[in-house]
């Protein structure tokens, strides 16, 4: 098949990704939760996407700044996720359920750092990422991630959540089209003798302190994705509600990201990431004290703007200022392993052993907890970096 334009290619592999994660993030526990499966196995089960990511971004991210092709590696990730989700829907029982979404997680947990990677090199200018024209090709994956929750809402209320593991295998089917008709004109790998070291720049104070303030804003949102849709269930709502509810934020989160060209720039990325969390502690308090008011849910699902959008391409625009060139790869790989993966780890077990003796409500105080030491965390980053800038 013949290559397309890059940014359209982008926009094009966004899209499909996210409809799968639209399927996979809002319905699997409710699907887990139809197997018979308890709500701390369901939790358990979560988690594995954590795990993966503690080691599987970084690994792909790895190979891409030392030799290989990105697009290359970015195609293999995809390919394998396919085999992976077939592997799924073929799955009987509790462990192999679990071990099927495991190898789903380590060959999908390539496609986000390869992808942004081998983006941000398309977007690069002399005054660091285009931000416009980033936030005009991701608003493909959150127009994806829309469209998935509304339609498949629907068709899992009306024909049962049976239909979950197909329609997860026909999502990765579309993405694997698409990632076979990327360009190939990828930036070749980088000689591994004359990769600057990762640790150097990890030790600097203002990307630690980055990093910590990634772990706790995303360690907030960890419940939302892990039992929002439980909680929602619990406390009456549909599955066609549930799919509105996420639908909204994806719909506030496009809607930044189709305006970042001219929100973001006017605003430091450290005050976005302070922002960010502030809007996440004030969202997840809401959704614990109100969770049977459907019009409050609504407001607090539409910070998903700033709690998610906003944070994503503050977090975007600081890996790529603090990563540029050769460790570009390893960069993005590391925001979703120390981001992602290690909250993710401690937030899907320990949500679900706080929701089993607490219940759902539980699980969102805490995240805004979370959030407020994230906060605290980008306070402290913005003041380590100018504190290192030569004024």
């Amino acid at each position: 098949m013949p290559p397309i334009s890059p940014l359209r290619a982008f926009g094009a592999l966004w899209f499909f990704y996210f409809a799968a994660i639209g399927v996979f993030n809002p319905y699997s526990s409710l699907w887990f939760k139809d197997l018979g499966f308890s709500t701390l196995a369901i939790g358990t089960i979560a988690s594995l996407q954590a795990w993966t990511r503690v080691v599987a971004p970084y690994g792909w991210g790895w190979l891409g700044d030392h030799g290989a092709q990105r697009v290359r590696l970015l195609q293999m990730a995809v390919l394998a996720t396919v085999l992976a989700a077939v592997a799924l829907l073929l799955a009987k029982g509790y462990a192999a359920v679990a071990f099927c979404t495991m190898l789903l997680f380590l060959a999908n947990g390539g496609v986000v750092p390869l992808a942004e990677a081998s983006l941000a090199r398309h977007l690069q200018t002399a005054q660091g990422l285009d931000s416009g024209r980033y936030g005009r090709v991701r608003v493909w994956g959150s127009l994806g991630f829309v469209l998935a929750v509304l339609a498949f809402g629907l068709v899992f209320e009306s024909f049962g959540i049976a239909l979950f593991p197909w329609v997860v295998l026909a999502c990765y089917g579309w993405l694997s089209v698409v990632a076979l008709r990327l360009p190939s004109g990828d930036e070749p790998g980088h000689d591994s003798s004359a990769t600057p070291p990762v640790l150097s720049v990890l030790r600097r104070p203002a990307v630690a302190w980055f990093f910590a303030s990634i772990f706790f804003t995303v360690l907030a949102h960890t419940g939302l994705y892990t039992f929002f849709s439980l909680y929602l269930d619990q406390m009456g709502h549909g599955k066609s509600t549930v799919g509105m509810l996420w639908a909204v934020a994806a719909a506030f989160e496009i809607a930044f990201f189709w305006w970042q060209g001219r929100l973001f720039p006017s605003i430091t990325p450290h005050t976005w990431l302070k922002w960010a969390a502030v809007a996440a502690l004030l969202r997840f308090a809401a959704t614990a004290a109100f969770g049977s008011h459907l019009m409050v849910l609504v407001l607090a699902q539409m910070t998903h703007a700033i709690s998610f959008g906003a944070h994503h391409a503050a977090c975007i625009a600081l890996v790529s200022r603090h990563f540029p060139g050769a460790l570009r790869g390893r960069g993005q790989a590391l925001y979703s392993v120390l981001g992602y993966g290690s909250s993710g780890v401690i937030g899907g077990v320990a949500g679900g052993w706080l929701s089993s003796r607490h219940g759902f409500a539980a699980v969102f105080w805490a995240a805004s907890v979370a959030a407020a030491v994230g906060c605290w965390c980008a306070v402290k980053s913005e003041r380590s970096d100018a504190a290192a800038t030569p004024a």
